[in-house]
């Protein structure tokens, strides 16, 4: 090469931990893409459904939390009708196990892709929390259907003022798993039974994450009462009160809960990014 010729790219693995190259996710924003587009054709591939069960799931999911906290437990949910409400809980729950799940198995599942060819890692993570975008607004057009049905039905249901803020619920929400996610993923080339507890765990977040019970039962609940710092405390159960807030105006809608929410995820965030990015440059001798 000609001295005067220089190098259009150039590849290093000794880079900042926290470095985020945008012009090179520019770059390849076709891979990002065409990663998106195989996220969702295979999500539901060889299925009889295939796409449908986008719909079956919250909805049957719904049904089986309304008969059993609203109707069995008689858990109130104010003025709001108990299945549009465990919806709402749903949506925004579903968007981020979405995120969490799917990111935290980058390493294992793109493990023959990484060891082939050069690609910005944080395309792969980034992939997951966009086509997790998909099935969300096919959950959110099903929760909005029901919403007019209520609404056409006599419900006393109406949006509030700051649902102008659901684009930024919905990052804070995105950029809290695909962070978590990527600690997980990192933690999982090396210790393969965080696969096997991811699911579990999960699970039990969701109990405490306020996704079929509103936060204010549990402080009216003398049983309850002593553990509603567990749930305040959680960035998950804040933003699904929000977004109920937004659209049913039953919730618990605060500046400064959502301020903690925000700066917590973009901890998280940086916190993965930087074990993530540590991890990419030897998780193959490892994995």
């Amino acid at each position: 090469m000609a001295e005067h010729d220089e190098w259009l790219y150039e590849i290093n693995s000794k880079q900042p931990l926290l470095a985020i190259d945008f012009k090179e996710i520019w770059r390849y924003r076709d891979l990002l893409l065409l990663f998106v587009r195989r996220d969702i054709i295979s999500a539901y591939k060889q299925t009889i459904l295939g796409p449908l069960w986008y719909l079956i799931q919250p909805l049957f999911t719904g049904v089986i939390f309304t008969l059993v906290f609203n109707n069995i437990a008689s858990i109130s949910t104010g003025g709001a009708p108990p299945f549009l409400f465990n919806l709402a809980g749903i949506t925004m729950w579903s968007y981020f196990s979405q995120c969490l799940n799917n990111t935290s198995n980058t390493f294992a599942s793109n493990a023959g892709l990484f060891a082939k060819v050069y690609f910005p890692r944080i395309i792969s993570p980034m992939s997951q929390a966009i086509s997790a975008l998909f099935k969300l607004s096919i959950q959110l057009f099903i929760f909005t259907c029901f919403y007019i049905y209520f609404v056409l039905k006599g419900f006393a249901i109406s949006p509030n003022y700051t649902l102008w803020f659901f684009p930024f619920l919905l990052l804070i929400v995105a950029i809290l798993g695909l962070g978590t996610g990527m600690l997980i993923s990192s933690l999982t080339t090396k210790y393969r039974d965080f696969r096997i507890l991811i699911g579990f765990a999960t699970t039990l977040l969701m109990y405490v994450s306020a996704v079929m019970y509103p936060i204010s039962e549990v402080q009216n609940s003398k049983a309850l009462s002593e553990y509603t710092w567990l749930i305040e405390l959680n960035p998950i159960a804040i933003l699904i009160e929000a977004f109920r807030y937004m659209t049913l105006q039953e919730g618990i809608f605060n500046w400064g809960l959502l301020g903690y929410c925000g700066v917590l995820s973009l901890v998280v965030f940086f916190m993965g990014l930087i074990v993530f990015n540590r991890t990419g440059r030897n998780f193959i001798d490892t994995i």
